[in-house]
C-alpha cells in the first residue's frame, strides 16, 4: 500500500501533465478555505457550521462545501434535508442552484456526495459546466469553506492543494495531534501552503488549548520550517453537544455557551488575518481541474 506522501507526490505529478482549463473570470477577495483533520469525531464539520454563521453574523456572504465523501453530515447539523447533491449537477439532471441549500444567517451549503468522486468520470464539457457554476457561486461569496473528509485520501489533498488556505482541526488527545501533524507534514513538503491555521478542539481549558497549539506550532517550526498560525480553541462544553442532538449549530441555540464564546473569537481572529496576494477563485478552480479532472 502506498504511504501518504506517494500518493500525494503521484496526484501532484498527474495534475502537471494534465492540460489547464480554458480561463475563467478573475475575482479578487473571496477567500478559499479548506477545513481538514488528522482523524474523524473532532468536530470538524461542528467548526465549519459555526464559524461559517460566525462571519455571516458578521456581514459576510458564506459557502460551504460539504467535499466530505464518507461522514457528509452538515446538513444535519443545520437541520437541512438536501434532495439534491453535486451528483445531480454533474449529470445534468440539476443547476448547481437547484443544489445549493439556503441556511442558517444566510450560509449557502453545496452538498457534494457522490458527486465529488464523479469528477474524473463525466465528460470534459460536464465538468467544465461544474466549474463555470462554481464559478459563479463561489465569485460572489467572502468566504467559501470546503469541509474535506478526515485523513489524507485523493480527494481530501486534492481540495487542500487547491486551496489557498487550510485549518487544521484537533484536539489534545497524543493520537489526534499526531495524525494532524501527519497532514501539515505532508501539505509542507509537497503542497504550495504558505497558510495554515489550526484550531485546538475540545480542550478543558483555555490554557490547555494554547499549550497544545504552541506545541503543535513549535514543532512544525522546528523540523518542517513551517510557520503555523493558531486561530484559537474551542472549550468542552455539554451545550455544543446538546446543541448536535438538536441539529442546531451552537452559536444559535445556545450564543452564550462558551463553545459558542469561543467560535466568536476564532471568527475574529480569521477576518483579522490578511492573506498574502489572494488568487480568489480563478486559480482555485483552475487547481482543482487540474487535480480532478
Amino acid at each position: 500500500m502506498k504511504d501518504q506522501a506517494a500518493r500525494l507526490r503521484e496526484l501532484v505529478h498527474d495534475s502537471v501533465k494534465k492540460q489547464s482549463p480554458p480561463p475563467v473570470k478573475q475575482t479578487a477577495g473571496t477567500r478559499i478555505i479548506a477545513v481538514a483533520s488528522g482523524k474523524g469525531g473532532v468536530g470538524k464539520s461542528n467548526l465549519v457550521v459555526n464559524l461559517s454563521i460566525a462571519l455571516a453574523q458578521r456581514g459576510k456572504k458564506v459557502v460551504i462545501f460539504d467535499a466530505d465523501l464518507g461522514l457528509a453530515n452538515l446538513d444535519i447539523l443545520m437541520g437541512l434535508v438536501p434532495r439534491y447533491t453535486l451528483y445531480d449537477v454533474l449529470y445534468g439532471r440539476k443547476e448547481l442552484r437547484d443544489v445549493i441549500i439556503d441556511g442558517p444567517a444566510g450560509v449557502q451549503v453545496i452538498p457534494g456526495g457522490s458527486g465529488i468522486q464523479e469528477l474524473a468520470n463525466v465528460k470534459p464539457q460536464d465538468q467544465q459546466r461544474l466549474l463555470d457554476a462554481l464559478q459563479e457561486v463561489a465569485a460572489a461569496a467572502d468566504y467559501v469553506f470546503i469541509d474535506t473528509g478526515a485523513g489524507i485520501s485523493r480527494v481530501v489533498v486534492g481540495f487542500l492543494a487547491a486551496a489557498q488556505e487550510v485549518i487544521i482541526v484537533t484536539t489534545t488527545e497524543p493520537t489526534s495531534l499526531t495524525d494532524a501533524y501527519g497532514v501539515i507534514k505532508i501539505l509542507a513538503k509537497y503542497g504550495e501552503h504558505a497558510e495554515i491555521k489550526t484550531v485546538i478542539n475540545r480542550v478543558n481549558s483555555l490554557q490547555e488549548g494554547e499549550n497544545a497549539g504552541r506545541r503543535l506550532k513549535m514543532t512544525a517550526l522546528r523540523f518542517l520550517n513551517l510557520e503555523l498560525e493558531s486561530l484559537g480553541c474551542i472549550r468542552e462544553d455539554k451545550m455544543l453537544i446538546k446543541a448536535v442532538k438538536e441539529q442546531q449549530p451552537v452559536l444559535l441555540k445556545y450564543p452564550f455557551s462558551h463553545a459558542a464564546e469561543d467560535i466568536q473569537v476564532i471568527a475574529g481572529n480569521l477576518s483579522n488575518t490578511v492573506v498574502p496576494r489572494p488568487f480568489g477563485v480563478q486559480k482555485f478552480l483552475n487547481r482543482l481541474h487540474r487535480l480532478f479532472c
